[in-house]
Formats: structure tokens, C-alpha cells, sequence
């Protein structure tokens, strides 16, 4: 068995939610629980940081990842989706689990992915953490895949829990309010273990301090604890990132707290060259000048929100967005945030769940968006290109898998 062949079966044996939706969603903790006991409960032999929230969790564990590698400690990092190779998910020190090492553990253990049918992400997890157990990691930052009570990373007892904030996303499987989402994220809150809120919110503020009350777990708002803080300079230029930030920065003094040695010029360091120590992509990435063009993995209302309040603080004559979605987001919320005077390309990504353009365009004109739809990223952005003068402005995004397209 050879890497494609691995990943191959990986793929084909436990549909990945990213790809196909629900049905690659599995409720309950059954199957982690199996599989943790079966690998020798590795996640107990480092320390973790537990990341989760709507949007801006990748960034922060990112973050975080960088200013520890930047105190020397030897860091794991276990985030998703990936945007071009499996491999991004799973890194130690910024580098990628080997393919030579994604080839052994799934040849080894590929009669019992057959007999117990687990999910993409179980399996995933599995790995990551048997991989850092491996490589005799300090600590690993492990962002939540979805939600976080019953997300599979929940079997770790982290030094710290991190909740970004609280937007509408996923309302099929975690609620159809802030409140429920607000819960399901709740549930990484673990006893007598410090947890950060990245964002002060009313209608979720009481589920989070009354789940650590709960848990006699001391809760922080960094935004209100870092309300007048001079931020350090950042790598990641999205302005949602000054948010991140905050968040970090409550964290580290937490990590401090708990024993880890972290100076001012290991937050500096790391937050100023996050790309270069974690490989980071996606986030307002410029992919090309002479017309700007920009990408980002924002991808619900909230996300996108932020990402049309940093677009409107350009500078350009015209604005052109390529544009894609999923089909089980609630895309009304989202179309209702998108700027009236651009020039749209909408497209679909190459996956199942990837929405019609067509569909997509038709929605848009109830809210006066008109546009020309492209079967492909690709020729999206092709034709995007073609009609941009150079002092144009080309923004890419809606999914995370249409901006994997462009990278």
C-alpha cells in the first residue's frame, strides 16, 4: 500500500464530513472511546490546548501554535479542514506528518477501520494524536471539528479550553439558535480547568459561565479583558484577526499560569511569522497583485460578515467576487450580507456537497446580486481576471473548498 492508495481507502472507508455532509457526521463518542482505548490512550502522554468555537479557532490555534514553538517547546497542532493536502491537519513544529507515516497507520489498521466503520475525522484523530504521542510533542493545540460535546478531540483533558465565539453554522446538527449552538460548544468546558470566551456575547454569556461555574472551571472573556490592550503586530492581516488575538493573549496568560515559560518576544515572534513556523493558509490571503486578488475561508454569516467589513476598507474602482457554497449552510443570511455593487462569479466547488451555481444565482437576485455563473472555480476566477482593470479588487471565498481550489 502505497500513500494514494492509503488515502484512497481512508476516503472511500469513512466518508469525510467536508466532502459529503451529514452522513459523514457521526453522533457519540462509541467509536473514539474504542479507538482511544485501542492506541493506548495517547493523548495522555502530552499536554493539550482545546480550541473550539464558530469562526476563528484555525487562526487561534495557529497562533498559539507559533508562539509556543517560538518558547521551544516541540508543538502539535491537529486542525481542519485541510486545503490541499491531507497532511496539513496533522503537524508537529509546523511540519507535516510524513506520507510514509499516514501509509503505515492506515496498512496496520485497516481491518479494524473495516470492522468498526469509523467516521473520517475519528480515524483522523486517532493518528494525530497517536503521531504526537510518537514524536514525544510538549503540548498539542487540537482545534474541535464540529461543535464540541460530542466532537471526537473531547477525550482530552487540555491544560486550557478556548471558545472563539458563537455564530450560525452547522443548525442541522448542533441548533438552530445561538443558545444550542452556544451548548454544544459548551461542552468542551472540563472541570478545574481554566476556559477563554474569545468574544462577550448576550445571548450565549450565561450558558458558558453558568457551564463553568458548573464545572469549577475559572471562565475569561478576553475581549473584555483585553478591551484596551495595545495588540501586538500580527502576520494575518484580516482585521476579525484583532479578535484572534485577544483571545491568544487571555490564553498565554493562562499557560503561564500553569507552569509554561512564555516571554513577550515569544508572542511577538509567533504572532509576526505564523505562516512561515505553521504553514497557515487561507486567511485573507493575497494570491495576486495588479488586480489585488484576495482569498479567505470565511464561510457563514459570521465569517463573512467580517470579511465584507475588511473588503469595504480597500481601495479599488471595482469589486469582483468569486463565490461558492455548500449545500446545507443557511445561504439567505449570507447573501444578505454581500455588497450590491460587485460583479459576481458564482461557482461551485468539486465536491458533493458543493451548491449549484445556478441555485445559488437564482437566490442571489432576491437580494440584487446578478451574476454570471461558472461551472468551476477555475473558469470563475479565469473570467474574474479577464474583466478586472488593475486597479480592481478580486475577492474569493464563501467556501473553504473554493479557496482550496485557488491555493
Amino acid at each position: 500500500m502505497n500513500y494514494l492508495q492509503a488515502i484512497n481507502f481512508l476516503y472511500s472507508s469513512a466518508p469525510m464530513f467536508q466532502q459529503v455532509g451529514q452522513q459523514g457526521y457521526k453522533t457519540g463518542l462509541e467509536n473514539t472511546v474504542f479507538l482511544d482505548k485501542y492506541f493506548g490512550y495517547p493523548h495522555r502522554k502530552y499536554r493539550t490546548i482545546h480550541v473550539g468555537g464558530t469562526n476563528g479557532k484555525g487562526s487561534t490555534s495557529h497562533l498559539l501554535a507559533a508562539i509556543l514553538q517560538n518558547a521551544g517547546y516541540k508543538t502539535g497542532l491537529y486542525t481542519s479542514p485541510h486545503l490541499k493536502d491531507f497532511r496539513e491537519r496533522i503537524k508537529v513544529n509546523g511540519k507535516m506528518i510524513s506520507k510514509h507515516r499516514v501509509t503505515t497507520f492506515i496498512r496496520e489498521n485497516q481491518n479494524l477501520i473495516k470492522e468498526i466503520s469509523p467516521s473520517f475525522f475519528e480515524i483522523t484523530t486517532s493518528l494525530a494524536f497517536q503521531f504526537f504521542a510518537e514524536q514525544n510533542v510538549d503540548i498539542a493545540v487540537v482545534e474541535v471539528g464540529l461543535g464540541g460535546r460530542l466532537d471526537c478531540t473531547n477525550i482530552i483533558s487540555p491544560v486550557i479550553s478556548i471558545i472563539t465565539n458563537i455564530s450560525l453554522d452547522h443548525t442541522d446538527l448542533l441548533g438552530d439558535s445561538l443558545e444550542k449552538i452556544a451548548a454544544e460548544k459548551a461542552g468542551i468546558i472540563k472541570p478545574n480547568t481554566p476556559v477563554i470566551i474569545g468574544e462577550t456575547q448576550e445571548e450565549t454569556k450565561f450558558i458558558f459561565t453558568e457551564k463553568a461555574k458548573s464545572e469549577n472551571s475559572k471562565i475569561i472573556f478576553a475581549d473584555k479583558k483585553h478591551e484596551n490592550s495595545k495588540l501586538p503586530n500580527c502576520q494575518l492581516k484580516g482585521i476579525y484577526q484583532q479578535k484572534n488575538i485577544k483571545t491568544v493573549l487571555a490564553a498565554i496568560d493562562e499557560l503561564k499560569n500553569s507552569g509554561l515559560k512564555i516571554s513577550k518576544s515569544d508572542i511577538k515572534n509567533g504572532l509576526e511569522q505564523v505562516v512561515e513556523l505553521t504553514g497557515l493558509m487561507g486567511r485573507w490571503q493575497v494570491t495576486g497583485t495588479n488586480p489585488t486578488v484576495v482569498c479567505d475561508t470565511g464561510h457563514n454569516q459570521g465569517g463573512i460578515g467580517l470579511v465584507i467589513e475588511q473588503i469595504r476598507q480597500q481601495q479599488y474602482n471595482t469589486l469582483h467576487i468569486v463565490f461558492g457554497m455548500v449545500n446545507d449552510k443557511k445561504i439567505d443570511k449570507v447573501l444578505s450580507l454581500l455588497p450590491k455593487e460587485a460583479v459576481y462569479y458564482f461557482t461551485k466547488a468539486s465536491l458533493p456537497r458543493a451548491l449549484d451555481e445556478r441555485l445559488l444565482a437564482e437566490q442571489a437576485k432576491t437580494f440584487g446580486l446578478q451574476s454570471n455563473t461558472y461551472p468551476t472555480v477555475k473558469s470563475a476566477l479565469a473570467a474574474a481576471r479577464k474583466a478586472a482593470t488593475k486597479q480592481d479588487f478580486i475577492y474569493v471565498g464563501g467556501s473553504t473548498f473554493v479557496v482550496a481550489e485557488v491555493l
